[in-house]
C-alpha cells in the first residue's frame, strides 16, 4: 500500500483517489466530486454522482481524499503522464512539505 501524504501525493497513483476540483478556470468543473477513473496528460477522468467528467489539470486546483487523510495539490503539479510523473513531477516533490 503506498504511502501517501502531502508531499508524495504527487508522484503516487492517483487512479481510484477521490478527488474534488477545489478551483478551475471553467466553472462548471468547479466542486466536481468523484473517484479518479482514469489519467491522461492533461486531464483527470471522475466518477462523479452526475456521471463522467473530464478535468483539466493543468489549470485546476484539486484535493485528494485517501482515507481520512486530504492533499490539495495544483494541476501543474501533475500535468504529466502518469508514467512520466515519478520522474518529472520530482521539482514539485522537493519543494512539498511533508
Amino acid at each position: 500500500m503506498p504511502n501517501y501524504n502531502n508531499k508524495t501525493i504527487v508522484i503516487h497513483e492517483l487512479s481510484g483517489l477521490v478527488a474534488q476540483v477545489l478551483s478551475s478556470s471553467d466553472k462548471n468543473q468547479k466542486g466536481a466530486r468523484g473517484r479518479v477513473l482514469k489519467e491522461t496528460k492533461n486531464t483527470l477522468v471522475l466518477y462523479t454522482d452526475k456521471g463522467v467528467r473530464q478535468v483539466v489539470k493543468k489549470t485546476s486546483t484539486f484535493k485528494f481524499f485517501y482515507g481520512k487523510k486530504s492533499f490539495t495539490v495544483n494541476g501543474e503539479e501533475i500535468n504529466f503522464r502518469p508514467y512520466e510523473r515519478t520522474e518529472k513531477a520530482l521539482k514539485f516533490y522537493k519543494r512539498r512539505k511533508a
